[in-house]
């Protein structure tokens, strides 16, 4: 794609206006860390790294939610705050090229989850129509704090909920996690003394040895990961192998994540596995029906929103809603999705809702037949 931005600009910028959203400009050179610790896997190895003259990580903006999320703490703006961006990123692609244009919306600090939640979506998909107007949309949706609290209830130790809930979005990772979970052990073996430590949970003992071995094999122990982080990730390693699900509890965990239904009857099918599976899903399910009357509320074409249990996006942010919006055949057009923790973890004082999307401008303008 072409530097330049698409013809349909215009209606993109209209629809912000109809929206009623700050449109916003985002620095093309951000700190690095913040994506380097936040963005997720596959967006951390596709981004542009350099350095400013006193040797602070940058990197080319490879997205905007977490530029818009740093200028709004920097802005010491109030709050509810819808901004609008539109702009290119850059981060490698595996179909070729460098660079992009991305549109979208992101909403800080509305307290009404369910309601916001809904806004979001209905935006994305009023600005899809805007600018594919004889195009039939899907949207997609799943939910990250949904399928946290089937782990939850399913009794899973808190390092299985959270290899799960980092696998969520994979389906490759998520596949071998519940793999993991529901064939014997099979531990590694090690030698003393490290088997002993591993045993006792003894991190701290486990972390000299690890730092012994590097000096002595002459390895820099602050290149790469630290001893501490070594031995504590060898030490839940050690413990997760230990644990197996039952055969009652992985059934019903493969259960929840087949559910695949129309919007309309999602909250009917969620609340049948709970009796089925005898479990209590409690607020996360009450907010789950909540955004689904939002949605619906919204006059979507009806039958256009798919409620996927199994579906996530690959991005660590995430805590709640999570959506695309495709046309039949082709890629993702819309990714979104609701980040209430990412705005403390980038240094606001007080805790700020989040939920927001971005589109892929030239994936549009593939569909429209007037890409240069």
């Amino acid at each position: 794609m072409s530097s330049r931005l698409p013809a349909f600009a215009a209606d993109i910028r209209a629809v912000f206006a109809e929206r009623d959203v700050n449109m916003t400009e985002i620095d093309v050179l951000q700190p690095a860390d913040p994506f380097l610790d936040m963005a997720g896997e596959d967006l951390r190895r596709r981004i542009f790294l350099t350095e400013s003259e006193t040797g602070a990580a940058l990197c080319l903006r490879p997205e905007f939610t977490i530029p818009v999320c740093l200028d709004h703490i920097a802005s010491q703006a109030g709050t509810p705050r819808r901004y609008a961006y539109l702009g290119e990123v850059f981060r490698q692609r595996r179909d070729g090229g460098a660079e992009f244009f991305q549109a979208g919306i992101e909403d800080l600090g509305e307290t009404d989850i369910a309601a916001a939640d809904a806004r979001s979506v209905a935006d994305a998909h009023a600005l899809l129509t805007r600018v594919l107007p004889d195009v039939t949309l899907t949207a997609t949706l799943g939910d990250q704090r949904l399928f946290e609290a089937v782990l939850a209830a399913l009794g899973l130790p808190r390092g299985w909920r959270t290899r799960l809930a980092r696998a969520f979005g994979s389906a490759a990772q998520l596949a071998t996690a519940l793999d993991d979970l529901s064939n014997p052990s099979r531990s590694a073996s090690y030698a003393e003394p490290v088997a002993s430590l591993i045993f006792d949970g003894d991190a701290r003992g486990l972390a000299a040895h690890v730092r012994a071995l590097m000096e002595d094999a002459g390895l820099s122990v602050s290149a790469g990961r630290a001893p501490d982080e070594i031995a504590q990730r060898v030490i839940e390693k050690a413990e997760l192998r230990s644990v197996r699900l039952s055969s009652d509890a992985l059934d019903a965990l493969r259960a929840y994540l087949s559910i695949r239904t129309e919007l309309e009857g999602a909250s009917e099918a969620l609340a049948d596995f709970e009796r089925q599976a005898g479990l209590s899903l409690g607020a996360a399910l009450e907010l789950f029906s909540a955004r689904a009357d939002a949605v619906l509320g919204h006059g979507l074409p009806r039958g256009c929103v798919k409620f996927d249990a199994g579906f996530g996006r690959p991005l660590d942010y995430y805590t709640g809603l999570v959506f695309e919006i495709s046309a039949e055949g082709s890629r993702p057009l819309v990714g979104g999705g609701r980040f209430d923790r990412l705005l403390t973890l980038l240094g606001a004082q007080q805790p700020i809702p989040g939920v927001g999307f971005s589109v892929w401008l030239d994936r549009i303008e593939a569909l429209r037949g007037d890409a240069a």
